[in-house]
């Protein structure tokens, strides 16, 4: 999901035809929201899973990385991306953003920290 969503949808909506700017941060800003949402949800339940049945050191790393890169994402660099993209729908002059660089390298960071939880469930490393 977050590789599809960040790199691939996100990007690539802007570029469909017919899509101005603000329908575009429009709809980027309901499918990030779903996706942050469904990306909890998972994290919950793979801490119950860690609580509940037996863990390597692996897992429990790699999925306290996961857990704060995402809790990075929510607390610190989203709201700044929503402030940008308030003003951007309010029709102020549209600027570079350093939260979305932000953004972008923590979701690269995560799929990574996700490749390496999987690979650790399968005692891969």
């Amino acid at each position: 999901m977050v590789s599809a969503l960040s790199f691939l949808e996100a990007p690539l909506k802007f570029r469909a035809p017919g899509i101005t700017l603000q329908l575009g941060l429009g709809i980027g800003r309901l499918v990030f929201r779903a996706l942050n949402a469904a990306e909890v949800v998972l994290l919950l339940g793979v801490g119950v899973a860690l609580v509940a049945g037996p863990r390597s050191t692996s897992i429990g790393w790699a999925a306290s990385a996961v857990a704060l890169l995402l809790l990075v994402q929510l607390v610190a660099v989203r709201p700044a991306l929503a402030a940008r993209t308030r003003r951007v729908l309010a029709g102020d002059p549209h600027t570079g953003s350093k939260a979305h660089l932000a953004y972008i390298g923590l979701e690269a960071l995560k799929v990574g920290g996700l490749v390496v939880l999987g690979l650790a469930a399968f005692g891969v490393v």
